[in-house]
């Protein structure tokens, strides 16, 4: 396999030629004199060739060094341009950004935001993908993601937006023909619509009052891997389910559904941004996520305002 080129040794020689001293060079590219001449011995041995005269008192140019100083600081130049026009490019805000979120959240709250995003940023695009299950970010190329769960050490970089309730509600018909549940354990007498990713599977766990915690099996006529998947069912009063507030909030306010048994919280989630690690993020993805902070932080999320 053929060598490649001594680039850092080329540019260093540039230097030199152009500022007629190993001290000038080494001051101007903030290194030391015996880093500056290593480079130029390094290269002299590998050209076969001297490219200095020195003296104690002066340093001049041989022919070769002469002939190759032009090309020399063509090659630094150029490196220069490219450099200069790649921090441009990243310093503004463009490309393809890869982004993973939760079906119901993407499509109710990330989804009708964009537009004002691609306002804002029309150089950027965005490729969603939404899927309640857990989406390898390294593995499938995705720049972030959105996650509602309660986090556990990993290797990934989060940035939590704000608190997720999760409420236990069904219809007024619903509660008026079967009761209100107002412990846990009474919803064993209760129809009860699953969640399929919940962690504890068909077992519903609750927190009460005094910070006592209470799990329950439940069974019901219907369970789905998606949250508005159930909400049909619920309208239609046939059973009762955990929700994310975020899904429910408006069904609530109209009076379509009642949130019960409200001594008795879910265990708390939280919205998060999840980054694959290392940094810095690129700006497009910076972008992003502090417009995504904006939207969804405690004070400016829509379903947690009064």
């Amino acid at each position: 396999m053929p060598q490649l080129p001594d680039l850092e040794a080329w540019a260093i020689f540039a230097k030199v030629a152009e500022a007629g001293s190993f001290a000038g060079a080494a001051a101007e590219l903030d290194l030391s004199k015996a880093t500056v001449s290593k480079a130029i011995s390094r290269l002299e041995g590998r050209l076969g060739e001297r490219l200095f005269h020195r003296t104690s008192r002066r340093l001049s140019l041989t022919e070769t060094g002469r002939v190759l100083s032009v090309r020399a600081g063509q090659i630094l130049a150029d490196a220069e341009a490219v450099e200069a026009e790649a921090l441009a490019q990243s310093a503004a805000p463009r490309g393809r950004i890869r982004m993973a979120a939760p079906m119901s959240f993407g499509v109710e709250h990330v989804a009708p935001v964009l537009p004002d995003f691609f306002h804002a940023y029309p150089e950027i695009s965005i490729d969603l993908h939404l899927s309640d299950q857990t989406i390898e970010l390294v593995g499938g190329g995705f720049d972030l993601a959105l996650r509602i769960a309660a986090l556990s050490d990993s290797t990934m970089v989060a940035r939590r937006l704000c608190q997720v309730r999760r409420l236990l509600v069904g219809a007024p018909d619903y509660f008026a023909s079967r009761g209100r549940p107002a412990h846990p354990r009474d919803l064993g007498g209760h129809a009860c619509l699953g969640y399929s990713y919940l962690p504890s599977g068909d077992n519903w766990q609750f927190i009460g009052p005094a910070g006592e915690e209470h799990e329950i099996a439940v069974t019901g006529p219907l369970r789905a891997n998606n949250a508005d998947a159930l909400m049909p069912a619920l309208r239609a009063g046939l059973g009762v389910a955990v929700q994310p507030e975020f899904v429910v909030w408006r069904d609530l306010r109209a009076g379509c559904l009642e949130a019960v048994m409200s001594d008795w919280s879910a265990p708390p989630v939280a919205l998060n941004i999840v980054m694959p690690p290392g940094g810095p993020r690129p700006p497009k993805v910076a972008a992003l996520i502090e417009f995504l902070v904006r939207r969804f932080s405690e004070r400016t999320a829509p379903w947690a305002q009064p």
